[in-house]
């Protein structure tokens, strides 16, 4: 019913509080779709997760970017999310003190992202088990693995694809 990288990115969100994970997760199922269909419900909650990220490493101005863009996403993009069975109302006001939070520069604190469906529920607190997790457990704030994530990846297959789209690009400027 849902689909499989969204039950990803909600236990990696509710369980290892894994936001660059999430982001990942999601950007590869939104680029899934041909650029002039893609869906931007997916986009807000992927800004949510990088937000959080953001936040939790303290960078308040990339935080409050990201949070207040998902913010206006969430509620231009209502019904979808009611699709996901996600509390949108609920999700509206986390954000809302979310972006309190940032302004106030006071630390990140963990929230949820709120959903209608016990059956997805059931379905992300298994995935969590599976990840070694617990669906709902609050960050490691000692996990610098964690929390610098984007500095300590193997970025080699991104930069090969980067070279193989410019070179692309320079094949079909030269003709």
């Amino acid at each position: 019913m849902y689909p499989e990288a969204y039950i990803e990115y909600l236990a990696h969100f509710h369980g290892l509080r894994d936001y660059f994970e999430c982001h990942e997760i999601l950007e590869e199922h939104w680029k899934e779709d041909p650029r002039e269909s893609r869906k931007l419900h997916w986009v807000g909650l992927i800004q949510i997760a990088v937000g959080l990220y953001h936040h939790r490493r303290g960078n308040l101005t990339g935080a409050k970017r990201m949070i207040t863009n998902a913010k206006r996403i969430v509620l231009n993009e209502r019904e979808e999310l009611k699709n996901l069975a996600i509390n949108v109302d609920e999700l509206s006001e986390n954000l809302a003190s979310e972006l309190q939070r940032i302004n106030e520069a006071l630390p990140y604190n963990s929230f949820e992202i709120p959903l209608t469906n016990n059956a997805l529920i059931t379905t992300c607190q298994n995935r969590c088990l599976e990840l070694g997790c617990v669906y709902g457990s609050k960050s490691d704030l000692a996990n610098i693995e964690l929390i610098d994530r984007h500095t300590r990846r193997d970025r080699s297959d991104i930069i090969q694809e980067r070279k193989q789209q410019q070179q692309l690009k320079q094949q079909k400027r030269n003709g």
